[in-house]
């Protein structure tokens, strides 16, 4: 059996994939941000695998529950299946040390800037890390792309897949192709 190995392209989800209103956690407060469908379409037909990694501290918080975040990611990944693309897998963190549920009120080693999510994504996946890379929008997102070795990519506004292209092509064909 061989077994294939892919680069990456990881998306933070607020404030990259769609527009930060702040814990948005259902598909009525869900706006895409420019080009977002096209981009992780983009991933997907250069045969990287897409991964969204994701804090949502609303959850510790008592705001919304773990079903709401599984039914809205349910949700991008039937919108993006209408485009012709998909994301590989959601990881999400619950917790947030100053959350009101006690179990979720911790420090863990998922919430970024740790780099639990990209290394769980990694051991579940057969990832290339050497090409892989993380697009986010805040520091927190490229320390933890820095912690799981990758490379970050900051995402400030305008056209994601402008960014991803950039990113992708900056890194570069698998060892051995030229």
């Amino acid at each position: 059996m061989t077994i294939i190995i892919r680069p990456a392209v990881f998306f933070d989800r607020d404030g990259v994939l769609n527009h930060d209103a702040g814990y948005v956690h259902t598909p009525e407060a869900f706006v895409w941000t420019d080009e977002a469908v096209e981009a992780v379409r983009h991933v997907n037909d250069a045969g990287w695998l897409a991964f969204v990694v994701t804090n949502q501290s609303g959850i510790a918080r008592g705001y919304y529950g773990p079903e709401d975040v599984a039914r809205l990611h349910r949700w991008m990944q039937g919108e993006l299946g209408r485009h012709g693309a998909h994301i590989d897998a959601y990881y999400y963190c619950p917790h947030h040390v100053d959350g009101c549920k006690a179990e979720l009120a911790v420090e863990c080693s998922c919430r970024k800037p740790q780099p639990g999510m990209l290394l769980a994504a990694m051991d579940d996946w057969s990832v290339d890390r050497g090409r892989s890379l993380l697009i986010g929008d805040k520091p927190s997102d490229l320390e933890a792309a820095r912690r799981a070795g990758i490379r970050g990519c900051l995402y400030q506004g305008g056209s994601l897949l402008r960014l991803v292209r950039e990113a992708m092509a900056a890194a570069g064909p698998p060892a051995g192709e030229s």
